[in-house]
């Protein structure tokens, strides 16, 4: 148990994380092994993402005191929140391939809240998000579908050439 210095001392910290990011990414990590934990720690470090394990209501009254409204406390389970600098779609992706063979072992994606926009995506959302391609893969697929046209032009082109 807390005492009431270490839960002042944790919604301080909570305060600073949401003045310092733009993002708080809700995970469930009940039954996850330590070590899966830590792998994630890594992952989010090197993405300048921060991995923090928050009592719910510490969480609540962080968010309150910086007048956020949002209340962590409706999720049912632990709550491991990512404090991230960076846009939704540069931490969903990373977070989604963990979660991908960790579910068995209980961890989920719980959510998102961009702090900037005042926006919760729901579970289902954020994850969708992840499974989106990154935006040098996309940027690409563009480029391979304005290329194809010209492309075929030039194969038709090249065939009638050959006949005549």
């Amino acid at each position: 148990m807390l005492t009431k210095q270490q839960k002042s001392k944790q919604i301080e910290e909570s305060q600073k994380l949401l003045d310092e990011n733009r993002l708080v990414f809700f995970t469930d990590f009940s039954g996850t092994p330590v070590e899966d934990l830590r792998q994630l720690r890594k992952i989010m470090k090197e993405l300048g993402a921060k991995v923090k394990v928050i009592k719910k209501k510490l969480l609540r009254v962080a968010f309150e005191k910086k007048g956020v409204d949002f209340n962590p406390e409706q999720f049912e389970s632990q709550v491991a929140a990512i404090f991230a600098s960076k846009d939704i779609s540069e931490i969903a992706p990373p977070i989604y391939k963990f979660s991908k063979g960790k579910e068995k072992k209980g961890f989920k994606i719980l959510g998102a809240y961009d702090l900037m926009e005042r926006n919760f995506f729901d579970a289902e959302t954020a994850k969708r998000i992840g499974q989106l391609p990154s935006r040098e893969v996309l940027l690409g697929q563009l480029v391979g579908m304005l290329a194809s046209p010209i492309r075929m032009f030039l194969y038709v082109l090249n065939e009638k050439s050959k006949r005549s």
